[in-house]
């Protein structure tokens, strides 16, 4: 839940045991497994993002994507780029106290494992998660995944000290290249979440409440069955406005959530977080520079703290996002 130190050392000496042994980053999943494992069972689960004496001001970020179908290898970009996108959030500062969490997304309708969702964490234990998805590659085939549930997760159960004592958002990092299913059911949420609804709940009703606590981002990639696909894109851009974007390189995602997260935090301004890539020995640089050069920056606080210590945990809902243009990379 957000404590120790990340540590690119022992992310190294890990990946040479594993080139050593033969073995697989994702073991969890190449070794046959085909339930989801304990550590990202979202059945009656809660995820915190908190303050510690060793982490005072906690930044929450959460990372969750589809693994299905053609999206599948996205983990594996991720977790061999892991060491970029801590350094550049830990090393250069562009948020204090980052908390990631990772989480994977299916289709609910059809697939074993549907959703994935790890815990908040500081240190190298972020990569033990990132191990533990099971890339089912299923998905229906019909251009539609579940990242309803996994929006309906990510508003009702989970809890952040950056929230509650500070009230601002904290960052949530979608990648997937299909639409949403229309509403979020209730017999799905009894079965993998536990929670009992009465009534389906609206895609749009939910992204609202999801957007009042995190700064929500849609990122379609490149070499996804759907890359470029207008339908998807209009649907996101309905729904997330301009912070639906569209990358040329999957390779260029790790960069861009980090200096997404240090233009929000205005730890940088665009310039300096380019030449930070440049001089990393990034080839992301030019697709970075195209999707922040559109979204702007400037960290949106939500609330102001009242006299009481902490903010209400379950804000109301607020207005829509504004409108704005799908961002093309």
């Amino acid at each position: 839940m957000g404590s120790g130190i990340w540590s690119t050392d022992v992310y190294d000496a890990a990946d040479r045991y594993r080139r050593r042994t033969g073995r697989s980053a994702f073991s969890y999943s190449d070794s046959g497994a085909r339930k989801v494992h304990p550590a990202l069972d979202p059945r009656d689960a809660l995820r915190e993002s908190r303050d510690s004496a060793e982490h005072p001001q906690s930044t929450p970020i959460a990372v969750l994507f589809d693994v299905t179908g053609s999206m599948g290898h996205v983990p594996r970009v991720l977790q061999s780029k892991l060491p970029q996108l801590l350094g550049l959030l830990l090393r250069q500062g562009y948020a204090k106290d980052p908390q990631v969490m990772f989480g994977a997304i299916g289709d609910a309708t059809c697939d074993r494992v549907p959703l994935q969702v790890g815990q908040f964490e500081s240190d190298n234990r972020m990569d033990d998660d990132l191990g533990r998805i099971v890339l089912e590659g299923g998905g229906g085939g019909q251009m539609t995944e579940s990242y309803e549930l996994a929006l309906y997760f990510m508003a009702r159960h989970t809890a952040t000290d950056s929230w509650d004592k500070r009230g601002r958002r904290g960052y949530l990092f979608i990648i997937g290249d299909e639409l949403a299913y229309p509403a979020v059911k209730t017999a799905e949420v009894a079965r993998l979440i536990g929670d009992d609804l009465r009534e389906d709940i609206p895609v749009r009703q939910v992204v609202d409440e999801v957007t009042a606590r995190w700064d929500t981002y849609y990122l379609l990639p490149a070499g996804s069955h759907y890359a470029g696909n207008r339908k998807v894109l209009d649907f996101w851009r309905g729904l997330l406005g301009q912070n639906a974007v569209e990358l040329d390189d999957l390779d260029a995602v790790c960069e861009t959530i980090a200096l997404t997260v240090g233009l929000g935090e205005q730890a940088i301004d665009l310039d300096a977080g380019l030449r930070d890539l440049d001089r990393a020995g990034s080839t992301a640089t030019r697709t970075v520079s195209k999707a922040l050069a559109r979204l702007g920056s400037g960290r949106r606080t939500v609330a102001t703290l009242p006299s009481s210590p902490t903010l209400p945990s379950s804000p109301t809902l607020p207005s829509s996002p504004a409108d704005g243009g799908v961002t093309r990379l």
